[in-house]
């Protein structure tokens, strides 16, 4: 038999400070229903700023064990995908493992931008199928507000906190079937972090540019990330001979209700197969398509077939098919 890697529980958090775009017209030369027709976003969450991200993936983590009978001791491996971590090192997955107690764990972080959590999710699935590892947790948490110039009327009214998690175990039948990823580098300038890295570390003069904060040439990765992520939904489907009637729901990369819209009617969806919850937690990163499943998981039967959407910086972008397990 065939071991593959399902998931087996989710779990979710949102900070509980709100950010309307009511709120953002009082900051920025903007205005609610502009937001609304450009992006689909009505409001977003804001973490506390003395909180960080591994205290979101913490949360997330404690509401998906509380639906287990496990502990954080029966956890093998944490991978977090986040582009806004603790620390430049060390892992936030180390963080986390350590304030929940999971002491016969390891982790690592991984960054592909947006798109983040499905390698994450597709690197986790190999543990389990190769028999290393039989509970893994997936984690995408961002705390994106420290990464947004509120000035920027371009950015500042899409990214929000939040962080999902995902327990991933061996079945013999659903799990992961097939999954495809692609990169672009020749993109990258249209979508990134300019500063902090080592090709411009922190100075006074990246501070004073603001070039710590994300930089987005809209129309550009629009025009990509509309193709990208319809293009590769498709050929997953081709690829495992899947219809419209045989997809039970396409969790999206939340990134906006548009592309959301596109990569859908690209498949053949309409909209009750569809997850969008961008319209109250905005972009959210790398914590959206889990916090989709955490929010539709009583809606899921075993057997479900599942499409996984996303399109980051990168540009990095993929798509994965599982049938769900529980």
């Amino acid at each position: 038999m065939i071991t593959r890697a399902a998931i087996t529980a989710v779990g979710g958090y949102v900070p509980e400070k709100i950010l309307t775009n009511k709120e953002l017209e009082k900051m920025v030369d903007t205005n609610d229903q502009w937001i609304r027709d450009r992006t689909g976003i009505e409001e977003r969450r804001i973490l506390d700023k003395d909180r960080a991200t591994s205290d979101m993936g913490v949360e997330a983590i404690l509401n998906l064990l509380s639906k287990t009978n496990y502990s954080a001791e029966d956890i093998d491996l944490i991978i977090v995908s986040t582009v806004s971590p603790d620390y430049v090192y060390p892992a936030t997955a180390n963080i986390i493992a350590d304030k929940i107690g999971a002491v016969n764990s390891w982790g690592f972080d991984m960054n592909a931008a947006c798109s983040g959590f499905l390698y994450a999710l597709r690197t986790g699935s190999q543990f389990i199928e190769s028999g290393m590892h039989k509970k893994v947790l997936v984690v995408g948490a961002d705390k994106m507000s420290i990464r947004v110039d509120y000035e920027d009327r371009n950015t500042c009214i899409l990214f929000g906190d939040g962080a999902g998690a995902v327990l991933l175990e061996p079945t013999e039948e659903n799990g992961i079937i097939d999954s495809k990823f692609a990169v672009d580098g020749s993109g990258g300038n249209f979508l990134m972090q300019k500063a902090g890295g080592s090709k411009y570390p922190t100075s006074l003069e990246t501070l004073k540019n603001k070039e710590h904060y994300i930089y987005q040439d809209g129309r550009t990765v629009f025009k990509f990330a509309v193709k990208g992520m319809a293009d590769i939904t498709e050929e997953v489907m081709k690829q495992n001979n899947l219809t419209a009637d045989d997809v039970a729901y396409l969790v999206p990369h939340q990134a906006n209700k548009r592309i959301i819209d596109a990569t859908a009617k690209r498949a053949g969806l309409p909209d009750e197969k569809v997850m969008v919850n961008i319209q109250k937690y905005g972009n959210t990163t790398n914590a959206t398509i889990p916090l989709c499943l955490w929010e539709w998981e009583d809606k899921l039967k075993p057997g479900d077939n599942i499409l996984l959407a996303a399109f980051g910086g990168g540009f990095a972008w993929g798509s994965i098919y599982l049938k769900w397990a529980y």
